[in-house]
């Protein structure tokens, strides 16, 4: 699998997403949010993944702004939280999250959680923002098979993106192939576990192997499953680290090993159980 940092994969719009990203996910705001999208966009990162939730839309703003980069090489992704939902509450989030951004459009904008009862009228928000062309892209994140199966049927735009929780202790297989075959592209958060497994013997072992880290061997994990990953972090040594892995390939029974840990395992929310 021939991938680099700048690589991109194609949605079912024609928009491009970078295969490789930065999370900001308890970033925080402040400098050191700014520093680190700054240090990415140097190291040559050109997907960043913010949210309302998170607040440091404007830093991410900012440091994009401020870096002299084209704005149309750079794919900023923003979502909508959960007490927004319903048609004109998400039509004013949007609205509120563009300005933090400073952007005059938003490369992808996500439903960040399926809430019950209104993610349908949320969902027709997104696609007039889409129309107007504020949004490039439109997705959702934390939908399971079932909310998807929901979805599709009822919109003439199905979502570009499906962000979920994803790596090898919680081994989406029926997730990702649903999502293939409906040309809905998986992207993985808290791809390392949010830290928590890295010391596990079989990836210990395979990083080993390799002479990597257990962090790249995660990553390359699931690019190497047709996932765009957004690993998380603010450290400039540690943001470098994660894009270190483009000059490598997991063989296919090291592939085999890392699938096996699967025990449906969420280091974040669990969505199963949301009707």
């Amino acid at each position: 699998m021939s991938l680099t940092l700048g690589s991109r994969v194609t949605l079912n719009d024609g928009n491009q997403i970078p295969v490789l990203g930065l999370g900001m996910w308890q970033a925080g705001s402040g400098k050191a949010t700014r520093n680190a999208v700054a240090v990415a966009l140097q190291i040559g990162y050109r997907l960043f993944d913010t949210a309302k939730l998170y607040g440091n839309e404007r830093d991410v703003g900012v440091a994009v702004r401020e870096s002299g980069i084209p704005r149309k090489e750079v794919f900023v992704t923003t979502k909508l939280w959960n007490n927004d939902h319903g048609y004109e509450s998400a039509l004013r989030a949007f609205e509120k999250s563009r300005h933090e951004l400073g952007l005059d459009y938003v490369d992808l904008y996500l439903i960040h959680w399926p809430v019950p009862g209104l993610r349908h009228e949320s969902w027709k928000a997104l696609l007039k923002i889409h129309d107007e062309g504020l949004a490039r892209s439109i997705g959702v994140s934390n939908y399971t098979i079932r909310h998807l199966e929901e979805l599709l049927p009822a919109t003439p735009i199905p979502p570009a993106v499906n962000q979920v929780e994803f790596h090898p202790f919680l081994y989406q297989k029926d997730l990702l192939e649903f999502c293939v075959k409906h040309r809905v592209q998986l992207e993985a958060y808290s791809p390392l576990t949010r830290g928590h497994r890295l010391n596990h013997p079989v990836i210990t072992q395979v990083a080993a192997k390799y002479a990597r880290t257990p962090a790249q061997v995660l990553i390359r994990w699931s690019l190497q499953h047709g996932l765009v990953v957004i690993p998380k972090s603010i450290r400039p040594d540690r943001v470098r680290e994660n894009a270190a892995v483009f000059d490598f390939e997991l063989k296919r029974e090291d592939m085999e090993r890392l699938d096996s840990l699967d025990e449906s395992s969420h280091v974040a929310w669990n969505p199963e159980d949301l009707p």
